[in-house]
């Protein structure tokens, strides 16, 4: 299922995205002053080109410092330049506060779409059996029959496990809201291709389908096979989800995890009404707490660069990592904010983030960091925990 620990890492995907899109916007803001100073070709009279490159380099300056300290900008000798840098700055903070809600967005629906790669993949026996069906046509259309015989797989269409499956009425219901059924050209080309090359060759497989009907236990585990060596593990069917997914390494042990728990539910007693795995414990928590974190560090982003700042002796703020800003970020939020989360524990998750995205030695960096501000934040007061075992602040 899903944890605090994947939501932490999705937030810190979503900062890092939107940083990296502000980036961009502060480029597009000088650019609009690049066009504002644009030589008119077709004006009446030659424009000046000293005047306006002059114009142009003041107004850049101008937003350059706007950027850097946050100040508002004094008014110039020059109305032209006070306009440009006006509308130059409007813009930047149009694109920012939209990049803000954008990412957020992104960075839930992400999330949320774990459930349907779950959902969906819940789907795959059925369109298996499609597969199985089409070549069997394909077959009966041959004016001269093939020299291999046709694989009998009578057994896995029979499949009672696959059976109870394909009946269960949430995946019915959910399958048909959220438009999982596997039709996209490309995926049911790979699971062709993982069928042709592999499945059917496979020599367990093979077994399974050429011995007598067994028990109910035989056909879950031949059900729990296929998914663990053709689906999780394989050629064509990973390679498939992984281009289909940009997260989906990030992704696979969590739906592998819902997928398996769901066919281990899926014995014998079951019925149709069996109710699938929830993408968490409890979502509607989990789904405030990495809004609230991701909005959060947005609107308090000043505030922890200063604590930050401070913090780092002998070091320029401006020369720590982006990614390891972030996690700093994130983890101070976390401190203040959510006062049920003891502070060693948020430290700890934030260094395990820290070893799986950013560099070799920031594992270091931000454990010192961390452990110096969150006591000394602690002390000040500013960092108050509440509840079972957290009454010490610890």
């Amino acid at each position: 299922m899903l944890n605090r620990r994947t939501l932490r890492i999705k937030v810190m995907q979503a900062l890092y995205a939107y940083h990296q899109a502000v980036g961009a916007d502060f480029m597009l803001a000088n650019d609009r002053i690049a066009d504002a100073f644009e030589p008119d070709l077709n004006a009446p009279e030659a424009p000046n080109r000293r005047l306006l490159q002059g114009q142009r380099k003041l107004a850049e300056s101008i937003i350059r410092d706007w950027n850097k300290t946050g100040k508002t900008p004094e008014s110039s000798d020059d109305k032209a330049v006070d306009d440009a840098v006006r509308d130059a700055i409007s813009y930047y903070q149009k694109q920012v506060k939209k990049d803000g809600t954008f990412f957020g967005g992104q960075m839930m629906h992400g999330a949320e779409s774990i459930h349907d790669q779950y959902l969906h993949l819940l789907n795959l026996p059925a369109a298996l059996l499609r597969i199985i069906e089409e070549e069997r046509e394909r077959e009966a259309r041959r004016h001269i029959p093939s020299k291999e015989a046709l694989l009998d797989t009578s057994r896995f269409e029979n499949n009672l496990a696959l059976q109870k499956l394909l009946d269960n009425k949430q995946l019915q219901d959910l399958t048909i809201r959220r438009k999982l059924v596997w039709n996209s050209t490309e995926e049911m080309d790979a699971l062709r291709q993982a069928w042709r090359n592999e499945i059917k060759p496979d020599a367990e497989f093979q077994s399974y389908l050429a011995a007598p009907a067994g028990s109910y236990a035989d056909d879950q585990e031949m059900l729990k096979y296929l998914y663990k060596n053709f689906v999780f593990k394989g050629e064509a069917l990973p390679h498939q989800l992984e281009e289909d997914d940009l997260n989906w390494e990030e992704n696979r042990p969590i739906v592998k995890n819902l997928v398996v728990k769901t066919l281990k539910m899926l014995d014998e007693a079951a019925d149709e009404s069996l109710e699938l795995m929830a993408l968490s414990a409890n979502w509607a928590d989990d789904r405030e707490f990495a809004e609230t974190l991701y909005k959060q560090t947005l609107d308090e982003d000043e505030r922890y660069e200063k604590l930050i700042a401070e913090s780092v002796q002998n070091w320029d703020v401006e020369r720590v990592a982006l990614l390891d800003k972030i996690i700093l970020k994130m983890a101070l939020c976390e401190m203040h904010l959510f006062r049920s989360i003891p502070v060693k524990v948020t430290i700890n998750e934030y260094i395990e983030i820290s070893k799986l995205y950013s560099t070799p030695k920031s594992k270091q960096f931000i454990n010192g960091i961390l452990d110096k501000l969150a006591q000394d934040l602690t002390a000040s007061g500013a960092i108050r925990k509440s509840g079972r075992g957290l009454l010490d602040n610890q």
